[in-house]
């Protein structure tokens, strides 16, 4: 378990540095921050807590400012808010 964790840490430190300076799409964003723990909208970390059917922006953006039960929290130095946004609207009208 720690080592998929810090797996997922690593991969998403490495998309941090690639979106520097660059506007990104939330799906962009996604793929760089998330998709290595979150894959198709699944949970490797915990299979029963997908994204699937969550329909609440406001509530990604804070799980993604909190981290916990294994994912990692991402400040605004880490994504910055409209990044953060782009990312849960992504996520609402992807993985319905």
């Amino acid at each position: 378990m720690k080592k998929i964790v810090a797996l997922c840490a690593a991969t998403l430190a490495l998309g941090t540095f690639a979106t520097v300076g660059l506007a990104a799409t939330g799906e962009e964003l996604f793929k760089q921050h998330c998709a290595a723990c979150h894959p198709d909208g699944g949970n490797i970390v915990n299979p029963k807590e997908t994204l699937k059917g969550i329909k609440d922006t406001k509530m990604i953006v804070k799980k993604i400012r909190a981290g916990g039960g294994g994912m990692t929290a991402f400040d605004k130095k880490a994504i910055a808010d409209k990044d953060a946004k782009a990312i849960a609207n992504y996520i609402v009208k992807t993985f319905k």
